[in-house]
């Protein structure tokens, strides 16, 4: 059961949370995978966390992704607490405000990069010949328009991430959440895929919050946020800026 606490949310961030903790039921006691996590993330940034594995980045992610909800504390998306959210609304939230990525690409081997793109359209009820100019717009944009027939199987590794993040883009959310979305490429890939999102970024303003083990890719941050043992240490642009404020003033 999620824990009552009284806050009020600013209004200038796209997310939000507050105390948020995350504890599973164990034979002899619980085990608590967040603990007292505090974060924000303003529209426009990429916002990046790091830490070891196990640290607590996936569970983060699902928590403020509405895939899992926390034992205690709050997440707030543009100022509405997301526990209050029915089951419809959630739905909504994913189909309108959110893009995934994934670490693994989950498209849908039967279909074409073209239709797997399509599909968070089609799950909306989108009006087709739009949707469809849009999802050949994006696999452009990513890079592969002459691929838009190909099935999965036919797509070299950094091609179908590629795909899943046209498809993540499709409903023009708000924020899109990738963990680990260059963890299965090689370096060439996983260059690629960062440019991407640096000009998806830069040119059209989207959000982006990813965990990663990859430090080229989180090199591209505008905050970054290292996890450990369940709870954020510390904004580590925030530090550096301090750091360098510090020695520009020799103390």
């Amino acid at each position: 059961m999620v824990q009552a606490i009284f806050y009020i949310p600013s209004v200038s961030f796209l997310l939000e949370t507050k105390e948020v903790s995350k504890a599973y039921r164990e034979t002899g006691g619980n085990l608590e995978i967040l603990k007292n996590v505090n974060f924000t993330l303003s529209e426009g940034k990429i916002a990046v966390l790091t830490g070891p594995s196990g640290s607590g980045k996936s569970t983060f992610l699902n928590i403020v992704g509405a895939l899992d909800k926390p034992t205690g504390g709050m997440v707030f998306f543009n100022g509405k607490e997301m526990s209050k959210f029915s089951r419809k609304e959630i739905n909504g939230f994913h189909r309108e405000k959110l893009g995934f990525m994934f670490q693994f690409h989950h498209l849908l081997a039967e279909f074409t990069a073209l239709e797997n793109v399509l599909m968070p359209a089609r799950i909306a009820r989108q009006n087709y010949k739009e949707s469809r100019a849009r999802a050949l717009d994006l696999l452009n944009i990513v890079g592969l328009s002459e691929r838009i027939s190909h099935l999965p199987r036919e797509l070299s590794g950094g091609e179908r991430q590629r795909v899943a993040l046209a498809r993540a883009l499709m409903n023009k959310p708000s924020l899109i959440i990738a963990d680990e979305p260059s963890g299965n490429l090689d370096e060439k890939n996983a260059e690629v895929l960062k440019s991407l999102i640096l000009d998806l970024n830069k040119k059209f303003g989207q959000t982006f919050l990813i965990a990663t083990h990859d430090m080229d890719l989180a090199g591209i941050a505008t905050d970054r946020w290292l996890v450990a043992h369940g709870t954020i240490i510390v904004n580590t642009n925030a530090y550096e800026r301090r750091k360098s404020v510090r020695t520009s003033m020799g103390t």
